[in-house]
C-alpha cells in the first residue's frame, strides 16, 4: 500500500488492483463500525481509498504501511436485479467490437455477475466489474452531450447505469426503468460498493439484432 496525505486530515491509500481497493474499503468500514478507526468519510475508487476526517493521518499511514492488504471479503448474499431492454444505440458497435451479434451481446452481459467496485461521477452511479475477460470496450470517440437516465452502458472493464440525464462517453447498450437514486429512499442509492448486481433481459420494442 502507498499512502498520500491530502490536506490536514485526509489520507489517500493506493493499492495494486480494484479487488484490493474493495477489500481495504470493507476492512476500514468494519474497523470504523467496531470503534477502532475514526474517519468521517471512507470512499473507494478504482485502486484507491480516501479517508477524510482523520484525527491523526500520520499515525494511520504508518499503521497501514506495516499491514498487508486485507483479503477480499466474501460476496454479499443478496443480489440486486436490474431489468434491462437491450435496445441501446451503441449495441451494434459493441457487437462488432466483440465479434458477435447484438443478441449475443445481451446474452453475455445478462449472464455475467457484477459487483459494484466503487461509486462516483453522479449520485447513484456505480462502476460495476464482472464482464468476462477480453470484453472491455473503448469509450466513444465523441461523447454525447446528453445521455438519458436509465441508460445501461459500458466503458473499459466497467458497466454502469446513468441515474440521471447527463453528458457521457460510454457505449449505450440498453435501458432500464429502475431508479438508481431517490433522495426520499433510505438509502438513497440503490447501489453501493460491494453490491452484487445482475441484469435481467426484458422485452424491447426495438429489434434485438
Amino acid at each position: 500500500m502507498r499512502t498520500l496525505f491530502v490536506g490536514a486530515d485526509a489520507l489517500l491509500v493506493e493499492v495494486a488492483s480494484g479487488e484490493e481497493a474493495q477489500a481495504l474499503h470493507a476492512d476500514l468500514l468494519r474497523r470504523r463500525a467496531e470503534g477502532s478507526l475514526t474517519a468521517r468519510e471512507i470512499v473507494p475508487a478504482a485502486r484507491t481509498v480516501l479517508l477524510d476526517g482523520l484525527p491523526d493521518p500520520a499515525r494511520l499511514a504508518a499503521e497501514l504501511a506495516s499491514r498487508p492488504v486485507p483479503h477480499v471479503p466474501p460476496r454479499a448474499a443478496e443480489t440486486v436485479e436490474i431489468p434491462v431492454r437491450y435496445d441501446g444505440p451503441d449495441l451494434a458497435d459493441v457487437a462488432a467490437h466483440w465479434g458477435v451479434g447484438a443478441a449475443e451481446v445481451a446474452r453475455i452481459h445478462a449472464d455475467a455477475e457484477f459487483r459494484v467496485a466503487f461509486c462516483g461521477f453522479a449520485p447513484g452511479f456505480g462502476y460495476l466489474t464482472g464482464l468476462p475477460a477480453g470484453h472491455e470496450v473503448p469509450r466513444r470517440s465523441t461523447p454525447r452531450t446528453s445521455v438519458p437516465a436509465g441508460s445501461v452502458a459500458l466503458a473499459g472493464p466497467y458497466t454502469g447505469v446513468y441515474p440521471r440525464s447527463s453528458p457521457g462517453g460510454w457505449q449505450l447498450i440498453g435501458t432500464t426503468d429502475v431508479v438508481l437514486w431517490d433522495h426520499t429512499r433510505e438509502p438513497a442509492a440503490l447501489l453501493s460498493p460491494g453490491t452484487r448486481v445482475r441484469f435481467v433481459p426484458v422485452a424491447s420494442t426495438g429489434p434485438a439484432a
